[in-house]
């Protein structure tokens, strides 16, 4: 797996949705960890994608006519 560390989140959260993060946070704090997990990683996933949309294409081997 990774190599990991802690770090130390503040969030602005609507009441009723902040309540039930600490309730999480209190049972399951593994779950709450895995959910930020996933959506820091959805977000790294679409900008790499977006980035690599903006990019030019470059031309390929396979894509030239093959030579006489």
């Amino acid at each position: 797996m990774w190599e990991t560390r802690s770090v130390q989140l503040s969030v602005r959260l609507p009441r009723d949705i902040a309540a039930q993060a600490e309730e999480v946070q209190q049972s399951d704090p593994e779950f709450l960890s895995r959910v930020v997990l996933y959506g820091l990683t959805r977000r790294s996933i679409y900008r790499h994608l977006r980035e690599s949309d903006n990019t030019p294409e470059q031309p390929s081997d396979e894509a030239s006519p093959p030579t006489p």
